[in-house]
C-alpha cells in the first residue's frame, strides 16, 4: 500500500500489535479496516514499509548484525539513503547501531533490537491478513 506523504519525514509512531489477529475484533477485510482506522496506524505502516527500511529490517533479523557496507551492498543503495532510513529505524528503536575502529577504519554495525524484530512480525501479519481477505 502507498500512503500519500511517504517520501516527506514522518513521526516516530509507537507500534501496536494488529487488532486483525484479536479475537472479537473481526478477520480480514473488516479487521484490516478497523486497525487503518486507529489513530497511528498509517504511521507505522509508513516506517515500515519503505523499501530500504523494510529491507534493513528483513536483512537484520536473519542476521546476527550487518556493517554499513554490507548492508549498502545488499540492498543496493547510496550512502546517504541507508544512513537516512537506518537512523529512523535507530530512532524508532528497532534497530541498534555501533561505530567501532577496526585498526584506524571506521566500522559501523547494525542489529535488529526486539522491538523491531516485533514490529516486522506484526507488518508482515498485516500483510498476511490483506492478502488472504482479498484471495477470500
Amino acid at each position: 500500500l502507498w500512503w500519500p506523504g511517504d517520501t516527506v519525514a514522518e513521526r516516530n509512531p509507537t507500534p501496536r500489535p494488529s487488532p486483525i489477529a484479536e479475537e472479537g475484533s473481526g478477520t480480514g477485510l473488516a479487521g484490516l479496516a478497523s486497525y487503518l482506522a486507529e489513530p497511528g496506524a498509517r504511521d507505522f505502516d509508513r516506517l515500515v514499509y519503505e523499501r530500504v527500511r523494510l529491507g534493513i529490517l528483513s536483512a537484520l533479523a536473519v542476521n546476527e548484525a550487518l556493517s554499513f557496507t554490507e548492508l549498502k551492498n545488499l540492498l543496493g543503495t547510496t550512502d546517504g539513503n541507508l544512513s537516512v532510513h537506518a537512523r529512523k529505524l535507530e530512532d524508532a528503536g528497532w534497530v541498534s547501531c555501533t561505530k567501532t575502529f577496526l585498526g584506524r577504519t571506521p566500522r559501523t554495525e547494525y542489529r535488529v533490537a526486539k522491538k523491531g524484530r516485533r514490529a516486522l512480525g506484526r507488518y508482515l501479519g498485516h500483510r498476511g491478513a490483506l492478502l488472504e481477505a482479498t484471495r477470500g
